[in-house]
């Protein structure tokens, strides 16, 4: 069984509800209140409709996309990194990326498996 054009549609609108979600929590003492209230609208307009529902695992693969940024931030972690240009450097702590991107990469992975299952159980053959 195949994924309608459609059913991606519904998985990339809720995609985008799963990352405004995860920034929102990964930013709670800034800007996450001011982000906070837009998921919520978003997934309430989205629950609405009963058909947006095949997208739903796509909250899972929304939620890596701050993961994999924080990945990226941190790609040449663990430890100090220091930067030289032409007036002077700079060193920063940098965390190791693997966490991140490993959390991302079964959210993701747990996601596509979850929109690519077939929609009921009975078969007949």
């Amino acid at each position: 069984m195949g994924v309608t054009g459609r059913e991606w549609l519904w998985y990339a609108a809720w995609l985008a509800v799963g990352a405004l979600s995860a920034i929102a929590i990964l930013g709670a003492l800034t800007f996450g209140v001011l982000v906070l209230p837009v998921a919520v609208a978003a997934a309430i307009v989205l629950a609405r409709s009963p058909r947006s529902l095949h997208g739903l695992p796509g909250v899972l693969a929304g939620a890596s996309l701050p993961l994999l940024y924080i990945a990226f931030l941190n790609r040449d972690g663990p430890g100090d990194v220091c930067y030289r240009n032409a007036h002077g450097g700079s060193c920063t702590q940098e965390w190791s990326p693997w966490p991140f991107l490993l959390v991302a990469a079964a959210l993701v992975a747990v996601s596509v498996l979850l929109a690519r299952r077939p929609k009921s159980a009975t078969s007949t053959g």
